[in-house]
Parts: structure tokens; C-alpha cells; sequence
């Protein structure tokens, strides 16, 4: 008997094109799993219609609806837990979680950021990298821990930075990478492969050194 669809939450801020990618590996069989529910704090966000398109349900939870970022957390926490998710997933969710929420999913929160992590945490990654004059830029899938940006690292992508890349240029062909890598390491997670263990991260039973590395193949001209 195969192994059951792992149950995902997404997380959202934006336009959700990270849900999608999944959403659409998972329709695909790519990813064994299904996706419960998309979560979002921004009741604006383009990826809510978006998921809706899709036949997911989506929810609202929105920071400014609450006194105090505990109350959000609770109701936040009883959102994603009345799906009973297997796996939390942060796309383009751009909330800070206390260190207490986080602890509560500890191994169950992957999330995608656009840098080559440990390099560029936080925010405007791809201008930080042309500032720095960096030949090269990518994103990481990594498990989120309490500290922004800094849990465990799985898998990144890799793509050159051209001489004549904008802001907008770059930040496009980083996030075509997103999609490659983020469906791929969720799946492992669903077929048992990836797990997070003493704050480390195994695939399929060897304990990584260092994070897995897809290089993006791209013109050298945009």
C-alpha cells in the first residue's frame, strides 16, 4: 500500500506564485500531497484568488484584526492547525512568527528565500547582491527555525548575475528557480526522505554537510 498525500498548509502574503507551483506538481503527482488550506495576513493578497482558481480553500487571518501579535498567533495557530497539516509551507509569507510558534512546528516549516543563504537574510536580496557586485545569486529551501532566515538549509539553486541585470531582471530569474527547487524538496519531505533531526537535515538516511545545489542553466544574455 503507498504511502498516504501529505497534508500541506501554505502560507501567503502576496501573489502566491511559489503556492501555485507547488499546487500545481501536487495536481500533477509530481508531489505526493495535497494542500489543505492557503493561509494569508494580507486579505488583499493576489494569491488568495489565485488559490480559489485552484479549488483550494483559503483563510484570513490579519495581523490588524487583533490587539497584540499573541492573539494573531493563537488565531494563526488554530488556523493552520484545523487542517491538521503534515507540513507548513512559507511562501512569500512576509510576517515575523515568536520563536514559541515557530518551536511548535519545529521539522514541519520549510520556507524559500531569495538569496544563497547564509548570505542576504532578510529583505531587498536582489539589490543587495548588484550592490555587492555578486557574479552569482540564487535562493534557498531551508526549515524555519527562530532566527530569521537562518534554519537549516536544503536545497538551493544557483543562476548567474549578468552584467546588465536590473533589480526586476534578476529578481525574475531567481524566482523561475524558486519554482524548480521548492516543489522538489517538499516533495522529498512527502515521500519520507527529508526530515529535519537534531537540528540537521537527512535525505534519505545521510546526514547533509552542506545544502544540495541545483545550478540553473540560462542564457548568458537576457
Amino acid at each position: 500500500m503507498g504511502r498516504a498525500p501529505l497534508s500541506l498548509a501554505v502560507l501567503i502574503s502576496g501573489r502566491g506564485s511559489n503556492m501555485v507551483a507547488i499546487a500545481q506538481a501536487c495536481a500533477q503527482g509530481r508531489i505526493n500531497a495535497t494542500i489543505r488550506g492557503v493561509i494569508s495576513d494580507q486579505p488583499a493578497a493576489a494569491g488568495l484568488d489565485t488559490a480559489r482558481t485552484l479549488g483550494l480553500a483559503t483563510h484570513i487571518v490579519a495581523r490588524a484584526g487583533f490587539s497584540a501579535d499573541a492573539a494573531f498567533e493563537l488565531e494563526l495557530a488554530r488556523t493552520i492547525d484545523e487542517g491538521s497539516p503534515e507540513l507548513i509551507l512559507f511562501a512569500g509569507f512576509m510576517r515575523i512568527l515568536s520563536p514559541a510558534l515557530v518551536t511548535r512546528y519545529t521539522g514541519r516549516m520549510l520556507n524559500i528565500h531569495p538569496s544563497l543563504l547564509p548570505l542576504y537574510r532578510g529583505l531587498h536580496t536582489h539589490r543587495r547582491v548588484l550592490a555587492a557586485g555578486d557574479t552569482e545569486h540564487g535562493a534557498s529551501v531551508h526549515f524555519v527555525t527562530p532566527e530569521l532566515d537562518a534554519g537549516p538549509v536544503v536545497l538551493q539553486s544557483r543562476v548567474g548575475v549578468f552584467p546588465d541585470d536590473t533589480d526586476a531582471s534578476l529578481a525574475a530569474r531567481v524566482l523561475a528557480s524558486e519554482h524548480i527547487i521548492y516543489p522538489k524538496a517538499v516533495g522529498w519531505f512527502a515521500a519520507g526522505r527529508l526530515a529535519l533531526i537534531a537540528g540537521r537535515v537527512w535525505l534519505d538516511g545521510v546526514c547533509l554537510d552542506a545544502p544540495l545545489v541545483e545550478v540553473m542553466r540560462v542564457a548568458t544574455t537576457q
